[in-house]
């Protein structure tokens, strides 16, 4: 969309504001907001200064004024102000005019462009699979001599000995039991029937929703692909949209890989592929799972990285509650031709050439979807360039389920890192495939560190309440 048909659109929708956005290290979404009679052709061009100081992650307070840049491609209307108001995402700029080297949404424009530079295709498709809670209740502190957290779910497996006023009417979902049951077990059909119709209002296309596996109102809402900055776009609408309408019906929503112990986790399993002028360069018929050479490669790319990639992908200490040998996630680094047991999956039922795609099951959504997007487009790329064969490797086909495996036969697969400390270990010694062609900066990678270093510290440094049912009688 141009910056003309921008003001066109607010005046024929009489937008009274123009809600300004931009993404932060961490993924989360920041805004300032102007009145619609203040934005004009100019304002694209001159953008909306703000402090960057106020913003964990970015500059420091002598050096604090920044600028975001609107995105004309990247506007929609906000389904839940009460007065009409236009969203615009934005990237952001330093005063002088230069894109910002920490900036997301930049460093995913500039994979886009590398990409096409490297000669490999036109086109990075992605389509993210965010699985998130839907709970009643959550109560949470970290104080010096308290700590605890506390969810509730009307239809979680603990309350079906619940009292409750007019009576139990039962039909709860049971631990691992909550994959796609009809009401009156899956309780939140509605719930998912209006983010989805709001989704929809806003531009997304979505194919399907459902209740997911575990219990206490696990949730799936897939959306149609697209390229990678305009899909990162649609997963922060996706999220927020989720957020605000649970929100509505009195219930809150979390997108933590792992909230609950004892069921499984939420992650965001990634479909990708590349194409080449509107040709799917992932597909070659009758090669195993009808995969070619070049997306043999940039699996290659994706496995040889991944202990690296993983700091990004999976970048919260909660990551790695999701992420544990003989459980649910799949934390082995092999391929395979639909087995969710492996890191990454080849999707076969219904596959079309232009279907041909990969799936990526190890990230999470607490992940920042436009440098975990980035991140995985660099190390498939580089797989790629250097024609890394997965095989050859020891990165399978591996078509077994490893989860019932001997520990003999576990012992020759390779897994992904067991805590955030070791990840970010991993990026420290493997990012020069993510500084290719300038997209991400070894300055932008030290801070990165810095920051999630600090994460994994304030959690490792408290007291965590299970210690005190281990050692509190010692």
């Amino acid at each position: 969309m141009s910056v003309q048909k921008v003001l066109e659109l607010i005046k024929e929708k009489n937008i009274e504001f123009v809600d300004f956005r931009f993404v932060d290290l961490a993924g989360r979404a920041h805004h300032i907001t102007l009145p619609s009679t203040e934005v004009d052709a100019d304002t694209f061009v001159n953008g909306v200064a703000f402090d960057g100081s106020s913003i964990t992650g970015f500059r420091g307070i002598e050096e604090s004024d920044m600028v975001m840049m609107p995105d004309p491609e990247s506007v929609y209307v906000d389904p839940f102000t009460a007065h009409a108001t236009l969203i615009v995402m934005s990237n952001i700029h330093t005063p002088d005019g230069e894109r910002y080297e920490r900036d997301p949404r930049s460093i995913a424009h500039k994979a886009e462009e590398y990409l096409q530079a490297a000669g490999v295709g036109t086109d990075a498709f992605f389509a993210p699979e965010s699985e998130f809670f839907i709970f009643d209740d959550v109560r949470y502190e970290s104080t010096m001599n308290s700590s605890s957290f506390f969810v509730d779910s009307e239809e979680a497996a603990w309350n079906s000995n619940r009292k409750e006023e007019g009576g139990n009417l039962g039909f709860k979902v049971g631990v691992k039991g909550g994959y796609v049951p009809v009401a009156p077990v899956d309780s939140q059909q509605d719930i998912r029937s209006e983010m989805v119709r709001l989704m929809q209002e806003s531009g997304l296309r979505v194919e399907r929703h459902h209740h997911e596996v575990a219990t206490a109102g696990q949730a799936e809402i897939n959306f149609r692909f697209d390229t990678l900055t305009k899909t990162a776009d649609n997963l922060l609408k996706y999220k927020y949209i989720v957020h605000n309408v649970a929100r509505q019906y009195g219930k809150t929503a979390t997108f933590m890989p792992k909230p609950l112990f004892g069921d499984n986790g939420s992650g965001m399993h990634v479909h990708m592929s590349i194409f080449n002028e509107g040709t799917p360069l992932f597909w070659e018929k009758g090669a195993y799972a009808n995969l070619s050479e070049v997306a043999l490669n940039y699996i290659g790319g994706i496995l040889y990285h991944a202990p690296a990639l993983i700091a990004i992908t999976n970048p919260s200490t909660n990551s790695f509650k999701r992420l544990v040998p003989g459980y649910e996630a799949p934390v082995n680094l092999v391929y395979s031709k639909g087995n969710r047991s492996a890191a990454v999956r080849i999707p076969v039922a219904a596959v079309t050439p232009k279907g041909c795609r990969i799936e990526f099951r190890t990230p999470d959504s607490t992940a920042n979807p436009y440098l975990a997007f980035a991140a995985m487009l660099m190390a498939g790329l580089d797989g790629i360039k250097r024609k890394i064969n997965p095989s050859a490797l020891g990165y399978g086909p591996f078509d077994k389920n490893i989860y019932e495996l001997s520990d003999e036969e576990k012992k020759e697969i390779r897994s992904v890192p067991g805590t955030l400390d070791e990840a970010l270990d991993a990026l420290e010694a493997d990012f020069e495939f993510l500084t290719q062609g300038d997209v991400f900066t070894k300055e932008f990678i030290e801070n990165y560190v810095a920051v999630k270093r600090s994460e994994a510290k304030a959690v490792s440094i408290r007291v965590h309440p299970h210690e005190y049912s281990l050692y509190y009688d010692c």
